[in-house]
């Protein structure tokens, strides 16, 4: 069921808007939902979510390919690498969020949300027919045990909102109460979103360590089949208490899901091509355009679908480690920025057709714009105008080649900037401080690409990078290593130079400290891969996190984007309006699209099979 460009899905974006607005009307009474600001889009009563077919066909598999391995059966904990999918087909949370707004929950296994108007607590009402595969009730006893454990044995992800709880409490047979301990209106909203284990499955077992059980959920789905590292089959819960439930209408279509494992991107492509996957994320509109010629495309099995959005940008490039020496210094990071000839690369790579993330949130309400701060934004970055990054307050575009190869403007400026910083191009053609030692560090990159969301292998980016960096006297070493050893390295920012892929939504909050806040320096396994320590950044953050209406909201994002790329963290590369879906013609999803587009909760979210004529 092919279908083209759907433009009509910009008009969704307009939600954007409609919900951050001044304040919210919710009282402290149960609710069927709640929005981070305004009211949620759907009444009580709603039928389905927007984007889902409620008359979607049950049945038939779906074959998706990952790249790597997995080790682990516990997606909750830093160690090991779990296999995909467990926290979305098997578990579940109090709240489930909707993909047609910035931020917004419905009740799952919660029939109701309650909250005060400043937020400091949040009380839960468990659903009397919830229960987990095994046919036991899910009680307020789980969610307890649920949250306690992960906020103090799991991923660091669960830890910083966890100790912002002061109490939870069972308040009533089904109903249970977090009360905070500092103002921040998102926790009542994030507390809603933690997987609900079973307590009893985890009794006398260390939780914090990989292990191979496999976990018990109350999802739709349950693991019907694991070949450790090769793959895992998820299989419909014919008894899945949640099928009835208005949110879940139209969703999980499929009987099964199958995740096949491969060594990377390219062997997953070729996967798809021979039918053994059922389809394909494609990076590069030059490839989209030009090579899909094989011939399942050519006979209809395989069609190609474009699926735009309204999300930000995110920041997809190559990643500074600024825990290094050689890389703390902004004068270096911008002279490598410089040296990075984007419009030759976009054009040898994508014929020229991706857009440069200008910014963190670059394609949305919430990204900096141009030209020097002004109003609320400026007022926020005014206390710390001192020591903020050259071009922070006033303004600091990315440089824009002539799209030739040599680019000698950009190592003009670079050679200049690496002599205010120490460095000089010495008799040997080497860039070397005075000392005489070079300018050496390591790119690290995961064997053959596997980034879901990002180019489809960096290495052909990478490599035109080193012929521009060659000519300044800068030789880096880069080490491409299999996905478990890149995973151990990352996780500990046990590197100089790697390839960065953060994806950011329209409602950031949360779990920006973990992003780039100052934990991050040290706390293994957060996504602070660039080791960002700014006070700005972490005032910003809570300025976003205390906003109560849009205006402020919106200024606190932009302020913090605006410190983020000032800082020149990362060398950035190109990002895309639409994704590239190629599928089996089979494989249907609806005409309605989210104003997330193509993201989670999309696929296999919506997705169903075609019954065969």
């Amino acid at each position: 069921m092919a279908k083209s460009v759907f433009i009509n899905v910009f008009l969704a974006v307009s939600v954007v808007a409609g919900t951050l607005v001044c304040a919210t009307s919710l009282q402290a009474r149960p609710q069927h939902a709640i929005a981070m600001n305004g009211d949620p889009a759907l009444d009580p009563g709603f039928d389905h979510l927007p984007y889902a077919n409620p008359d979607a066909p049950k049945g038939g598999t779906i074959r998706l390919g990952e790249s790597g391995s997995f080790d682990s059966l516990n997606p909750w904990i830093l160690t090991g690498r779990a296999a995909a999918g467990i926290d979305t087909y098997v578990t579940e949370t109090l709240m489930a969020r909707s993909r047609d707004e910035p931020f917004t929950l419905y009740g799952l296994l919660a029939e109701t949300v309650e909250t005060d108007p400043e937020r400091s607590w949040v009380e839960f009402t468990l659903r009397p027919q919830a229960r987990f595969s095994d046919g036991a009730p899910v009680t307020v006893d789980d969610v307890i045990w649920s949250y306690e454990t992960l906020g103090t044995q799991g991923h660091p992800r669960y830890r910083n909102a966890w100790a912002k709880v002061a109490s939870i409490t069972q308040t009533g047979p089904r109903r249970v109460r977090l009360t905070f301990n500092s103002p921040d209106r998102e926790l009542a909203l994030i507390m809603g979103m933690r997987p609900i284990l079973e307590k009893a499955q985890w009794e006398g077992k260390d939780f914090a360590t990989t292990t191979h059980m496999v976990p018990i959920g109350s999802g739709p789905y349950v693991v019907g089949g694991v070949d450790q590292g090769k793959s895992i089959r998820f299989e419909r819960d014919q008894d899945w208490w949640g099928q009835d439930i208005n949110f879940n209408a139209g969703l999980w279509n499929f009987d099964t899901i199958q995740l096949e494992y491969f060594s990377d991107a390219n062997v997953i492509f070729e996967a798809f091509k021979a039918g053994a996957i059922d389809i394909w994320r494609e990076m590069s509109g030059a490839r989209w355009d030009n090579n899909y010629t094989f011939a399942a495309v050519s006979s209809g099995e395989v069609v190609q679908d474009e699926i735009p959005h309204k999300r930000p940008s995110g920041m997809d490039g190559l990643v500074f480690n600024t825990r290094r020496a050689i890389f703390s210094d902004w004068r270096v990071r911008e002279a490598l920025t410089q040296v990075f000839n984007y419009e030759f690369i976009n054009q040898t790579l994508n014929d020229g057709s991706e857009p440069r993330a200008q910014s963190y949130f670059d394609n949305s309400v919430l990204g900096m714009r141009k030209g020097p701060a002004t109003g609320k934004v400026r007022a926020l970055l005014a206390p710390f105008a001192a020591s903020l990054p050259p071009g922070t307050m006033d303004g600091n575009p990315l440089p824009v080649t002539d799209g030739r190869a040599l680019n000698r403007r950009g190592a003009r400026a670079a050679l200049g900037l690496l002599n205010e910083a120490g460095w000089h191009v010495a008799d040997d053609g080497i860039l070397r401080n005075d000392a005489g030692q070079p300018f050496r560090f390591e790119i690290l990159l995961r064997q053959g690409g596997g980034y879901s969301f990002g180019p489809y292998n960096p290495q052909p980016v990478v490599s035109i990078f080193l012929q521009a960096l060659a000519r300044i006297g800068v030789f880096p070493e880069v080490t491409v290593i299999d996905d478990a050893q890149y995973v151990q390295r990352t996780r500990s920012y046990n590197f100089d130079m790697t390839w960065y892929l953060i994806a950011l939504s329209l409602s950031p909050g949360n779990e920006q400290p973990l992003y780039w806040g100052a934990q991050g320096v040290e706390t293994q396994g957060t996504r602070n891969m660039m080791g960002a320590h700014n006070p700005a950044i972490d005032a910003m953050i809570e300025a976003m996190l205390a906003a109560t209406d849009q205006e402020d909201y919106i200024a606190a994002v932009r302020a913090l984007d605006r410190v983020l790329t000032s800082e020149r963290y990362v060398i950035p590369a190109w990002y895309s309006r639409v994704s590239r879906l190629a599928h089996k013609s089979s494989l249907a999803f609806p005409d309605t699209l989210p104003v997330y587009g193509d993201w989670p909760g999309f696929l296999p979210d919506v997705w169903w099979s075609e019954p065969v004529q």
